[in-house]
């Protein structure tokens, strides 16, 4: 049988992913439920230290752990969710929550950036009245180093099992730990100094910086919304179909596209094959192509679908590839 007539083919990542795993599943249901625990211990010890001392430094400290303690719980169902099969209503799975929760979870950082800011402020104008400070440095420190630890645990857990939310979950509670850090210096040096103006000052500048921090987690959920091309990705791909081309697996392709949606890789491509080749062949090729693809992300679940066309075909005009995911090469 000669092939002349389009075939698509699906060729999905191996049953093993790692992605995909009962064990990528339960790390991400453990990490969560570490960070929802000491999102708790964050909020409770941070309010006694603000309590104990009365600085407007650590308050804006503890302001930031309310919110983190409503984002951990966002974070926690849009885990749960995205982890949903597909079925008749969402085809495509239920991983774009992933973004929706980051977006979310920044706007909730910003809002406690502007009532940190406001806070300051107002000490700053009215004049911080501080006691005991020495013990709600201790309790401040001890936090922060758990906070760290926590971070770097989750950012790790979702990166080694491409879960979007962990990593933001995890990167929101870095920037509480930087937050606690600067606290320390700042109420460090109301102690050592006796001068109680820098306390609001060292809150207004914690505000800025989980503001800036707000802002990259809603750029981040803007672009996966809109499926921004990840140009890595492309010139990866790109580099497999050219070599299939060199190798003469095939004699050229078009209209390749990818997205990324949490912990799967979507791609559509045109394969053009010489005329002459059996369907059998053919398959068996393009098969050949999709497997070099689908080991360039070993731990993510691929998604392939190809579309075969014989060299006669009239194919789109050829172009040099300039980093977009829509190239011919022959």
């Amino acid at each position: 049988m000669l092939l002349h007539l389009h075939h698509d083919h699906t060729h999905d990542a191996a049953p093993v992913a790692q992605a995909s795993s009962p064990e990528a599943a339960q790390a991400r249901k453990r990490a969560m439920q570490v960070s929802l625990a000491v999102a708790v211990l964050m909020l409770v010890g941070k309010l006694a230290a603000y309590v104990i001392t009365g600085s407007t430094a650590i308050l804006s400290d503890a302001l930031e752990s309310v919110i983190h303690l409503a984002a951990t719980g966002i974070a926690a169902l849009s885990l749960w969710y995205a982890a949903q099969p597909p079925d008749r209503q969402h085809p495509y799975g239920h991983g774009k929550i992933a973004y929706f929760s980051s977006g979310f979870e920044g706007a909730l950082i910003l809002l406690a950036a502007l009532g940190i800011l406001w806070a300051g402020a107002e000490a700053l104008v009215r004049g911080p009245e501080l006691e005991q400070l020495g013990t709600g440095l201790l309790i401040t420190a001890v936090l922060a180093a758990i906070n760290l630890a926590l971070g770097v645990y989750l950012i790790r857990t979702g990166k080694r099992t491409n879960a979007l939310v962990l990593v933001a979950n995890g990167q929101h509670v870095l920037t509480d730990m930087w937050t606690s850090l600067g606290v320390l210096v700042g109420v460090g040096l109301v102690w050592l100094t006796g001068l109680v103006w820098l306390d609001p000052v060292v809150a207004m500048l914690a505000g800025l910086n989980i503001g800036w921090t707000a802002f990259g987690l809603i750029r981040t959920s803007y672009q996966g919304l809109m499926e921004r091309v990840d140009a890595e990705d492309t010139a990866r791909v790109l580099a497999i179909l050219d070599t299939a081309v060199t190798g003469q697996r095939i004699d050229g392709y078009h209209h390749l596209r990818h997205r990324r949606v949490n912990d799967q890789i979507w791609i559509e491509v045109h394969l053009i094959l010489p005329d002459q080749l059996q369907l059998d062949e053919a398959h068996a090729r393009a098969s050949s192509v999709e497997t070099d693809v689908q080991a360039l992300f070993p731990d993510t679940v691929v998604q392939i679908t190809s579309h075969l066309e014989p060299t006669s075909h009239e194919h789109p005009p050829m172009h040099p590839h300039d980093g977009v995911a829509d190239s011919l090469s022959s």
